[in-house]
């Protein structure tokens, strides 16, 4: 029974609290586990907060909430990278199919380490051959984290 009144009090915090308040409800939504917090993070992502935006997506990425890929895919375009890369590796964990064509593109465009790393990470993670040839175009990046996240990323893309 806590944990319902635990539920309860942090939807109505992300909803109607301010500040903080509404960023630590985003992410303790996705750690509670419960699938029925999907709509309301989905709306979160529309917020103007954007660590609310980006902790919004990180917990629907620990829901696995394939409802919430459409959502997702469009905040890779987000103006602040810290919510594009929370998008990019929601995707990964969700593993929605329809994800790689829209991270294949973000490979093209991005210009943030942190970023490009998730974007690769998750291709990776979903195992679709059809990301192979955009993530080994990074296995030689001068960038050496980058370089050894997409060498991963590949390795992985191979084995499935």
């Amino acid at each position: 029974m806590e944990n319902w009144k635990r539920y309860d009090k942090l939807i109505d915090d992300l909803k109607n609290g301010i500040g903080l308040v509404k960023v630590n409800a985003a992410i303790e939504l996705g750690k509670l586990k419960e699938k029925k917090a999907i709509p309301v993070l989905v709306d979160a992502l529309g917020y103007s907060n954007m660590a609310v935006r980006s902790n919004a997506a990180f917990a629907l990425g620990e829901l696995g909430a394939r409802e919430a890929v459409p959502g997702l895919v469009a905040l890779l375009k987000d103006p602040e990278e810290r919510v594009r890369k929370s998008a990019a590796k929601a995707l990964g964990m969700i593993g929605a199919p329809e994800a790689v064509a829209p991270l294949i593109s973000l490979l093209d465009i991005e210009k943030t380490r942190a970023v490009l790393k998730s974007a690769l990470r998750s291709l990776g993670q979903m195992g679709d051959s059809k990301a192979l040839p955009a993530v080994d175009r990074f296995a030689s990046n001068p960038d050496l984290t980058l370089a050894d996240t997409a060498k991963q990323a590949s390795e992985n893309l191979k084995k499935k």
